[in-house]
């Protein structure tokens, strides 16, 4: 019997099925904590407003289409898996994209 730990361990964990779109997506987000060390020297710089900002919205979506992306791999996961607990998936898949929202 699963226990409801497990479930949740289960839909949080991190992991794509495919290696190349996990490789893809740790690209993603070390170009985004490249950006985000960009930010911090802007500032120090004491660069323009606009400037700075702009950055922090690169960071941002690149930062946010990593994480749709690993939602939406679990989201497939769960529907190709019939042994898949789905109200719970679902429920715990729904609180991760609002989070997000």
């Amino acid at each position: 019997m699963t226990t409801k730990k497990a479930l949740n361990t289960a839909v949080y964990t991190a992991s794509l099925a495919d290696d190349e779109q996990m490789v893809a997506l740790i690209k993603r987000v070390k170009r985004a904590s490249g950006q985000l060390n960009a930010v911090v020297r802007m500032l120090e710089e004491g660069r323009p407003c606009p400037d700075v900002v702009t950055q922090m919205s690169a960071v941002s979506k690149a930062v946010h289409t990593a994480a749709f992306t690993l939602i939406a791999s679990k989201l497939q996961e769960c529907l190709s898996d019939p042994n898949e607990h789905h109200a719970e998936a679902t429920q715990q898949l729904q609180k991760l994209f609002l989070q997000l929202a």
